[in-house]
């Protein structure tokens, strides 16, 4: 029975492609977090029979350049593929698509978040640690939108399927710009649209594309000019938005009349208005019963 060589067992992948895979997808690593949340957003994990399956990430060539940056962060074999085709779109698309097939990298991105087949509703920010303006600069990147308004306002999107997704940016942008927002899907397909306009979004855009980060070029640059937007003079700077606590709910419950509680609560009356009706019509969720005195 021939012998088993000694050190047979401390061969790895990593000695077999000489690479260093312990840190892929580490995701405070900034450059991880970015391409993570692309992947999130842009990416489609597939599984076929037996241990197959595939990443692809297809982007308009413009873009190529991503693409390669990602290779680059990945220590597996993986392809770039370009490739010209007809869509409902356009009658010419010019596509870059990325593919990455190692079981040992699917598996690492599906256990952080990245489902397999359809994604758009159950993807979610990370539940280990993670660099949260990288992941979120790679969500927009992937899915948002980065430049001036028709109107000459300086803003920054993201449309997304993903309740997590959406709430997540908007508790990271009250944090940093002060900019209150909830989060509705639009009638149409079920999408949210957030969007930040003037000064929160030079300040967001600030904040998320920083100087030497990974990034699209082209929203680099976008975000980059957002910077020398100033306030027109004369332009009214809305008031921040009061949150309503359970106490005022229960006043305005309680009276029942939009003017009288108006009175009360020091609020106006078209804001009482509607936040009676959405009380009474289930929309928002009645305030919980005051506890009751020791």
């Amino acid at each position: 029975m021939a012998g088993r060589e000694p050190s047979a067992h401390q061969y790895t992948l990593d000695h077999v492609l000489n690479v260093d895979t312990t840190r892929f997808m580490d995701l405070e690593e900034p450059s991880y977090a970015y391409m993570f949340g692309f992947l999130q957003a842009d990416g489609h994990l597939a599984q076929e029979a037996g241990r197959k399956g595939r990443l692809t990430v297809e982007i308009n060539v413009r873009d190529v350049e991503i693409l390669g940056e990602f290779q680059q962060l990945t220590p597996y074999n993986s392809s770039i593929r370009e490739r010209t085709r007809s869509t409902n779109f356009a009658e010419t698309h010019h596509s870059a698509t990325w593919t990455l097939c190692s079981l040992e990298a699917r598996t690492t991105l599906n256990r952080l978040g990245l489902p397999y087949g359809r994604k758009s509703k159950k993807i979610a920010p990370p539940r280990v640690p993670f660099s949260r303006r990288d992941y979120l600069r790679g969500t927009i990147d992937a899915d948002g939108s980065v430049g001036y308004t028709g109107q000459g306002y300086p803003f920054i999107s993201l449309t997304t399927a993903s309740t997590a997704v959406g709430a997540y940016l908007c508790r990271y942008a009250r944090q940093l710009t002060g900019a209150e927002h909830i989060i509705k899907r639009n009638t149409r397909d079920g999408i949210y649209n957030v969007v930040y306009t003037k000064e929160a979004a030079v300040r967001l855009a600030e904040d998320l594309y920083y100087p030497g980060c990974l990034a699209l070029e082209r929203k680099r640059t976008a975000a980059g000019s957002l910077d020398s937007w100033t306030r027109p003079a004369g332009m009214r700077v809305a008031p921040p938005r009061q949150r309503w606590k359970d106490g005022e709910d229960r006043v305005l419950l309680e009276s029942g009349d939009a003017t009288e509680a108006a009175q009360l609560l020091g609020r106006t009356v078209a804001s009482c208005t509607l936040r009676l009706w959405r009380l009474r019509s289930g929309r928002i969720p009645m305030p919980p019963q005051e506890p009751l005195a020791q």
